[in-house]
């Protein structure tokens, strides 16, 4: 590819920055209603709706986002809270480690802004972009995706905020919380680490649910993400085994 032109600069990363605003909105269908959901169910757990908003706003993490709030309407201790989120979050340590090498000549506060921006929606695209034909301009890209997914982000959770505060106090959304994490897990299971990390952590979180503080979600997250990072690392080890020939 030839190098851009500085005359050319500002269209390209504008075309970039666009692009990948629009190759993120297919995907808006399925971030826009769990946003919905999560607001509604922020305020029927009784988190203030100004807290509720901050969630999304600083946090900006979908599952992370439900996990918090279900722990908090529990009465979870705040260090359980960060830990069952960090750990349900270490899949981002392997998305970074995947785009490291085309950030690494970007100057920190891009590092920043970028790692900020990083979900699962943002990762699927972006990868694919560097895939095709990245050029010293495609982080531009991801900053597109990652703004549209965040503002999309904001104003869906202030609509299920408001949607939520109208529905009367006798209408439990309780069964919400499970079944958007149903929905949520479902596409991820595409192979047989993700099957073994579902299921030993659904199991573990049952066995160990006499456990005080919600701990049981945290030993069955650690010990479910554990085995499915074996399971991978060993299927890697395998097949780059099976590919070096003699």
């Amino acid at each position: 590819m030839a190098p851009t032109s500085p005359a050319n600069e500002p269209s390209s990363t504008r075309m970039e920055l666009i692009q990948g605003m629009l190759d993120q909105l297919p995907i808006l269908l399925g971030v826009v209603p769990f946003g919905l959901i999560f607001g509604a169910l922020a305020v029927s757990f009784g988190i203030p709706p100004l807290l509720a908003q901050g969630f999304s706003l600083f946090i900006f993490a979908g599952s992370a986002q439900f996990i918090a709030a279900g722990l908090v309407a529990e009465g979870a201790p705040p260090i359980v809270v960060v830990l069952t989120i960090l750990v349900v979050n270490l899949r981002h340590v392997l998305y970074s480690a995947n785009l490291a090498p085309h950030f690494s000549r970007l100057p920190g506060r891009w590092k920043i802004v970028l790692s900020w921006l990083l979900t699962d929606e943002a990762f699927a695209v972006t990868s694919v972009r560097y895939q095709k034909n990245p050029s010293r301009h495609t982080h531009w890209y991801m900053l597109g995706t990652g703004m549209i997914l965040w503002s999309s982000w904001q104003v869906s959770t202030t609509l299920g905020i408001a949607v939520g505060a109208s529905i009367p106090p006798g209408w439990s959304l309780d069964f919400a919380l499970p079944l958007t994490f149903m929905a949520l897990l479902t596409p991820t299971l595409i192979d047989r680490p993700a099957w073994a990390a579902a299921l030993s952590a659904g199991l573990l979180s049952v066995l160990s649910a006499g456990l005080p503080y919600k701990l049981n979600l945290l030993i069955g997250a650690v010990c479910g993400v554990a085995l499915g990072l074996a399971l991978e690392m060993r299927q890697e080890r395998q097949a780059s085994g099976e590919g070096a020939g003699p």
